[in-house]
């Protein structure tokens, strides 16, 4: 069936919008963290705090929004959290002290958190199995693509409004965001908009479905596979949450920048990083085509280019410029957006639609506690040992990730199926059922 670009992306386009407010209105503290240490005269240990609480609030609340959207559904469940993540991040604005904003922050984890389930979710209910890693890579350029416009535009609301009324703008387009979605969004099988070939091509190049099922989060962490995608998660999250939090108080403090010179720059290493999303799934595309490698394995084969991309931010600690630093942020980025994008695409690889927001939220968790950890650890030392050796260990992190995913999820040697599936181009999903 010839391939249609219709309906289908125009939900991948808004689903990445809303990942993209949920970004800026996630980034924002990051943002104006120098310039609320002295409005709030807080310390680099009680920001850390701050940090931790929405990184604890978030990670424990994935696994519960992902089930809660597999649950009741897309619709109802992205419109939901939507509107409760704007009200928090509009709240911000009103914090007077750093414990109010840490309880702010831990409201906004728990909203949030409903996300990229949901963003993966939809990847997984409008597109064939064999376009998946690409609808994925570009839900997580959202990601980026709000944490690029964050810098900016936050930093130009603070210095013409205030740092309050910059909280309240980027929260509002939550709850804006809400309200559209509910009224516009429904799925495959009942959208409006979607033609009759369309659909056809979508449905048919998905797995069957199975009978119908609750979401099961013990179905889910009963596979082998999962604690595979978890494991990696735990070790790479670290990483983009050290950019999302900490950059901007590293370049102030420890490279010397300016809050307007840092707005200047701050957005690159988030272009890279989309470049990183939107990479992924055609360099697996590629890895599949070229080398012959099944579907799972050429994801593994772009988590490892990520990883050995990965090395850049370990060698901060070698250069004095600002500019260098910068430029090995962007590598980072680039880095980390590709693995992860790829991440979650072996989510969709390994779980029935059913579970699948559930997989990605309960392998979320894991991952966030593990960024959290790291978090407290930057609180706890640098202004001890510095932060350079912490980005050294961002690296280690990630190539460990690849080994971990390597030997769990790889795949040994190819089915003749797969190889007949391969040669035909008939649409093929195998699930790792236990």
């Amino acid at each position: 069936m010839k391939r249609k670009i219709g309906t289908r992306w125009m939900i991948l386009a808004f689903i990445v919008l809303g990942t993209v407010i949920n970004y800026i209105d996630r980034n924002a503290l990051g943002v104006l963290a120098p310039q609320l240490k002295t409005e709030l005269n807080f310390t680099t240990e009680q920001y850390s705090y701050v940090v931790g609480a929405f990184q604890f609030c978030y990670a424990l609340m994935q696994p519960l929004a992902g089930y809660v959207t597999d649950l009741i559904g897309l619709k109802a469940g992205y419109a939901f959290f939507a509107l409760v993540w704007g009200i928090a991040a509009a709240l911000h604005g009103f914090a007077g002290n750093w414990q109010a904003m840490a309880f702010f922050r831990g409201l906004l984890g728990i909203s949030e958190a409903a996300a990229l389930p949901s963003g993966v979710k939809t990847a997984s209910l409008w597109f064939p199995s064999h376009e998946r890693a690409i609808a994925t890579g570009w839900v997580t350029t959202g990601t980026s693509i709000g944490a690029m416009i964050a810098p900016p535009l936050v930093i130009w609301l603070s210095l013409t409004w205030g740092w309050k009324a910059a909280f309240v703008v980027t929260g509002l387009l939550g709850v804006i965001l809400s309200f559209i979605w509910l009224r516009w969004y429904n799925n495959p099988e009942h959208h409006p908009r979607l033609g009759a070939e369309e659909r056809a091509y979508i449905l048919d190049g998905q797995a069957p479905e199975q009978k119908r099922e609750k979401p099961s989060v013990k179905r889910v962490i009963a596979k082998r596979k999962f604690w595979g995608i978890a494991a990696a998660r735990f070790l790479t999250e670290p990483a983009w949450q050290t950019f999302s939090f900490w950059i901007p108080l590293y370049m102030i403090n420890s490279k010397g920048m300016d809050i307007k010179q840092f707005a200047l720059f701050a957005w690159l290493p988030f272009l890279l990083a989309d470049v990183g999303s939107i990479l992924s799934g055609y360099m697996a595309a590629f890895f599949n085509g070229k080398f012959k490698m099944t579907r799972v394995n050429s994801r593994i084969a772009g988590v490892g280019v990520g990883a050995i991309c990965m090395i850049g931010p370990g060698l901060i600690g070698l250069f004095s410029s600002p500019i260098m630093a910068i430029i090995l942020f962007s590598i980072g980025g680039f880095a980390h957006q590709m693995i992860s994008s790829l991440l979650y695409a072996l989510t969709t690889d390994t779980f029935e639609k059913r579970d699948v927001a559930t997989a990605t939220g309960s392998a979320g968790m894991v991952g966030w506690l593990g960024g959290m950890c790291f978090s407290l650890v930057i609180g706890q030392l640098a202004s001890v040992i510095g932060y350079e050796p912490l980005f050294v260990c961002l690296s280690l992190f990630d190539m460990t990730a690849f080994i971990v995913i390597l030997v769990v999820l790889g795949e040994r040697k190819q089915s003749r199926t797969v190889r007949l599936h391969t040669a035909t181009g008939a649409v093929e999903e195998s699930f790792d059922r236990p």
